[in-house]
């Protein structure tokens, strides 16, 4: 029995020892990762004074939070706040309808060289984004909406080809005898779709509306090539205006507004990172 237990035993110290292991490493690892986060967040309850000082200061010698108001009193940060939550909110509606319709129809129907569109529409990854600049920028001058958030919102509204393939995977993996059943009931198309199909597919849609988030919420590049007034910018043309704006650049308010910017992606990751976390594995899966 002794000689049993011992081999029954060794196996569990080793498993031990490397369970061990692994939350050292998970442990060093958060704590480099959060290590940018932590100096942002000193650096935003600094001074101007000791932002300068040279060694720099970890730990700040005094707490100014006075600087998460000041922010806004220096530069129009609610306006360039309030226009990235208008634009990108507008801008995931867009995309949640447009790609989720038409995913659904590469899914569920039937259709000759439905193949062969779906692959053209797949091929539309591949064109570089700045080689989509100059004729997009042509187009919607000449229709009038430079200078507007149109640019930035309409296209949205015509679907997302990488999203469009991540929710045609949901929508595949459906059983085809619950839209059966729907349509003996009377149910139409649109009603199979909105009442059946969406509910059904909230991890897909969580993934979708994180990655549309963060993607235009950080996105610089088309804000700044159609917009030209101060008060439509969003935040990120905003937040790069503090470096030219000022004589001596205030890191410390710069970081303020790097705080206030990631809170709406954490709220958004909070309320659907259950969703996300298992749309992301059963992407793989299915």
């Amino acid at each position: 029995m002794s000689l049993q237990n011992k081999l029954v035993g060794t196996p569990k110290k080793k498993s031990n020892a490397g369970g061990y292991i692994s939350v050292a490493v998970l442990v060093i690892v958060t704590v480099i990762m959060l290590l940018p986060v932590f100096y942002m967040i000193s650096t935003a309850l600094k001074s101007n004074v000791e932002i300068r000082k040279v060694p720099p200061t970890i730990i700040p010698s005094q707490l100014h939070f006075e600087n998460f108001g000041l922010i806004f009193s220096k530069i129009r940060f609610g306006t360039y706040f309030f226009n990235s939550i208008f634009v990108a909110v507008l801008v995931l509606t867009g995309t949640l309808l447009s790609s989720s319709l038409v995913s659904f129809g590469f899914a569920r129907y039937k259709a000759r060289e439905k193949n062969l569109l779906f692959m053209l529409l797949l091929s539309t990854l591949m064109l570089p984004y700045p080689a989509l600049i100059i004729p997009q920028y042509l187009l919607f001058r000449n229709i009038g909406w430079v200078d507007s958030f149109l640019p930035l919102i309409v296209p949205s509204f015509f679907g997302s080809a990488y999203m469009i393939f991540l929710l045609k995977q949901f929508f595949g993996s459906l059983p085809n005898d619950l839209f059966d059943a729907a349509k003996i009931d009377g149910c139409s198309e649109f009603r199979t779709w909105w009442n059946i199909a969406l509910p059904l597919c909230k991890p897909a849609m969580a993934t979708v509306s994180i990655f549309t988030f963060l993607w235009t919420w950080n996105d610089f590049i088309t804000p700044v090539i159609y917009l030209n007034t101060d008060s439509k910018f969003t935040l990120p043309i905003g937040m790069s205006g503090m470096i030219s704006a000022f004589r001596l650049i205030p890191w410390n308010l710069i970081m303020v507004g790097s705080i206030y910017s990631l809170l709406p992606v954490f709220i958004l990751f909070f309320i659907a990172q259950k969703y996300f976390v298992e749309g992301i594995v059963l992407t793989g899966l299915k």
